[in-house]
């Protein structure tokens, strides 16, 4: 019998209510709701003298069905006993102050029935606490019996018979005996939830399996100025920003299958403050899910302040956005600035091969031709470096257009050694070649690679003392081509090697300040390399030369793959090759 009042109580229960050991408790108390009208009605009946007439014993009747059955209402449509259970424990008093009045006052047997009271409490929530408060009701009872007016129970009087009535009450106590001397199931959830609250400085959730909100704290009115009731079932996801809907749901759904703790960051819609403000207010809050009990499918969640972070965060985006935006401004005004050079620079360069040819007539003085030889050079110096800061800012835009075709690569390293030999026979050092006879063709920009040649054997003889020796070499490693190119010059200091790379950027030594430069040639060629899908490596010890070695596919890049200017120019500070970013590295 016991089992199927049980279910018939389980069905009473809100589906959200989905711990044990907090049904149980519903289902215990939803039946001492649904029985005890009964159980007192039948009471009243036997115990109150006619004197009080059938009006009064049907009002006070009606009134106890009418407010237990009230509490059960409440507790099937919310899942919640908040404010059921003292209302109920405060009507049962007030029933029993009404029944040992009846029955002559507390010299009458029916006095016992106020034992009933602790004993419900606990066998309902089986907390230590409970039982306390229904002993303080107890005690109200039989002291508010005396308060009840006389006329109405003037007929009442002690008997024997009287007896029958704890008696009854004992009867329905026994089959719970297991109930009444079993431990609780729980520790006491009124004194846990407040040492918790005191600690976690946010908003306690508890969710369902589902995801809707079965319970939360007082802590929701100081911070979101809400009842914490309009934020169960889907009250708190209604109010979730529509961007950060799919993230709170998919937190759910790892804890449901079988994650332990989530983290998630949301924006929930605030009330508003003052009249007229129809735009919608979001606050920034971070929520931490975890569950708890391992067999539970409860999700607690502690609901904490967010606004600083992200106000940080929008912060530091912000200045990122202007950093870019400083240095789109930056690149349009290099390419500005380098297109208004070239023109002049152009007529300067070809007014001073006519003079050099001597077209018009010649020198009175050899140093007027050496002059002029001295403007041409100038001249074509700085066009190298205008077309150099051109280059750099097509790559910091991302606009730096390549144009693979197949070529055998010899072809590339021939022209180079004879462009740089009147250089390298100037300052008397070797310029040496090794090419594999395996190289073969490339597909490449022809004019990429050329310029990568250029400016590596550029920089090799520049910084390589007379005498030295500067080697171009190339060979095939399966797919990929690699070519290096390697001096016995002043080195690279290791603590130097992180500024390498970088546009406008020297390394600085007492050796190099006599040499002009831009700090563009190397920057340049790491740039061609990640366009090429190359990698780049920097192998130097200071006093004993450098090689700068770099692979480039046989095939190819892939044409369909875009780049960003940040990841062409930028080079970090590492001692390991890596693919793309044209990694520095120094040898051991």
């Amino acid at each position: 019998m016991r089992s199927v009042s049980a279910s018939a109580c389980d069905r009473l229960i809100h589906p959200q209510v989905t711990d044990e050991a907090e049904r149980a408790r519903q289902i215990r108390l939803v039946g001492a709701l649904l029985a005890g009208p009964f159980l007192a009605a039948a009471a009243l009946f036997v115990v109150l003298p006619a004197g009080a007439g059938l009006a009064l014993t049907l009002a006070i009747v009606c009134g106890a069905f009418g407010l237990a059955w009230t509490g059960v209402l409440i507790v099937a449509s919310t899942g919640r006993t908040t404010g059921v259970v003292p209302a109920a424990l405060l009507a049962a008093a007030v029933m029993v102050a009404v029944l040992v009045a009846a029955a002559g006052g507390a010299g009458s047997p029916t006095s016992a029935l106020a034992l009933a009271l602790p004993v419900e409490a606990w066998l309902i929530l089986r907390t230590r606490r409970a039982a306390l408060w229904g002993a303080i009701a107890a005690l109200g009872a039989l002291g508010a019996q005396t308060l009840l007016p006389g006329t109405v129970f003037s007929g009442a009087g002690i008997a024997a018979w009287h007896w029958a009535l704890p008696l009854a009450y004992a009867a329905t106590v026994i089959p719970r005996l297991d109930g009444l001397l079993a431990l609780p199931v729980a520790s006491d959830k009124d004194s846990a939830t407040p040492a918790l609250e005191s600690i976690a400085d946010g908003v306690i959730i508890l969710f369902a399996a589902n995801g809707d909100v079965i319970e939360a704290n007082d802590a929701a009115r100081e911070h979101f100025g809400l009842e914490p009731d309009l934020l169960g079932g889907s009250g708190l996801f209604d109010r979730l920003h529509i961007s950060d809907r799919v993230g709170y749901l998919c937190a759910m759904a790892d804890l449901r299958d079988g994650a332990r703790r989530r983290s998630v960051e949301l924006r929930i819609r605030l009330p508003q403050h003052g009249e007229g403000a129809h735009a919608d207010r979001y606050g920034d809050f971070a929520m931490d899910m975890a569950r708890l009990d391992e067999g539970s499918d409860i999700v607690t969640g502690l609901l904490r302040d967010n606004s600083e972070m992200a106000t940080l965060r929008r912060k530091l985006a912000k200045a990122g956005e202007a950093n870019d935006c400083l240095d789109i401004a930056k690149g349009r005004f290099l390419a500005a600035v380098s297109h208004e050079l070239r023109t002049p620079l152009n007529s300067i360069i070809g007014f001073s091969d006519m003079l050099l040819h001597e077209m018009f007539g010649g020198f009175r003085d050899p140093r007027q031709k050496e002059y002029v030889a001295l403007v041409r050079d100038s001249g074509h110096h700085l066009l190298d470096v205008v077309n150099a800061i051109l280059d750099v800012s097509k790559m910091e835009a991302g606009s730096y257009a390549t144009n693979p075709e197949p070529f055998r690569f010899r072809e590339a390293v021939d022209m180079c050694s004879a462009m740089m030999s009147v250089q390298a026979q100037a300052k008397h050092i070797r310029l040496i070649t090794q090419i594999a006879p395996e190289v073969g063709e490339v597909c490449a920009d022809r004019r990429a690679v050329q310029q990568m040649l250029i400016n590596l054997v550029s920089n090799a003889l520049k910084f390589t003392p007379q005498g030295g020796t500067v080697t171009i070499g190339v060979k095939r490693l399966g797919g990929r081509v690699h070519l290096w190119v390697s001096d016995t010059g002043i080195g690279i200091a290791e603590s130097d090697l992180e500024h390498l790379g970088r546009p406008f950027t020297q390394v600085q030594n007492e050796y190099n300040r006599q040499y002009e430069g831009t700090g563009l040639g190397l920057s340049l060629v790491k740039g061609l390399v990640a366009l090429h899908e190359g990698t780049m490596s920097i192998d130097s010890a200071l006093g004993d030369g450098t090689t700068v070695t770099i692979t480039l596919p046989i095939d190819g890049p892939d044409l369909t793959r875009t780049h960003d200017g940040a990841e062409l120019l930028t080079m970090r500070s590492a001692r390991t090759k890596e693919n793309v970013d044209g990694t520095l590295r120094k040898a051991g």
